[in-house]
């Protein structure tokens, strides 16, 4: 890390324990990822109860170079295992490490994009074979079965409506594996 990690307690005094276990779970985060720049963590007592009850609230900002910030913001709520400053230590350092998980893999290109529905109309129906076929926008038809359609809609279905779909390889050809009804 750039700059040295800075912890802050508010309402409530420091403490040499919690301090010591922040900075374990700053180290566990950059063991995961090395290129965080720097790290803000406020550890807080949000109420002031005088018997027990109150909970902990851990908030964390990393900055990592060419992205965003990763904020952590865990607002305890009526969960009462953040009356244990630890566990509310443990549960935000938890969200930041599922947050760098995910900025590394968009990083290096392992995030899941999905095509845009195409779009075509009903060119044949055969209600005795559960079958039917699409002329797409490009031209080509494209195979549709029953179990396709949506909502079991295939019965209502009628030749030259416009229909939305999903398209994959079948053994014969393009097949639709999701057709809705426009």
């Amino acid at each position: 890390m750039e700059t040295p990690a800075q912890i802050t307690f508010r309402n409530f005094d420091h403490s040499d324990a919690v301090e010591a276990r922040v900075r374990e779970e700053i180290d566990k985060l950059e063991q995961f990822y090395d290129r965080i720049t720097s790290c803000r963590v406020v550890v807080e007592r949000p109420q002031r109860r005088h018997n027990k009850g109150d909970t902990y609230a851990v908030h964390v900002v990393l900055q990592v170079p060419g992205a965003a910030d990763v904020v952590v913001n865990r607002d305890p709520g009526h969960d009462h295992s953040h009356e244990d400053v630890f566990v509310a230590i443990r549960d935000s350092f938890a969200s930041a490490r599922r947050q760098l998980k995910d900025l590394a893999r968009v990083r290096q290109g392992q995030v899941k994009h999905h095509d845009e529905p195409l779009i075509g109309r009903v060119a044949t129906l055969d209600g005795e074979r559960d079958h039917g076929f699409i002329s797409a926008e490009d031209g080509r038809l494209v195979y549709f079965h029953r179990n396709s359609v949506e909502a079991d809609g295939f019965d209502a279905l009628t030749t030259g409506q416009a229909v939305r779909f999903s398209e994959d390889r079948g053994d014969k050809g393009p097949q639709a594996t999701f057709v809705k009804p426009l």
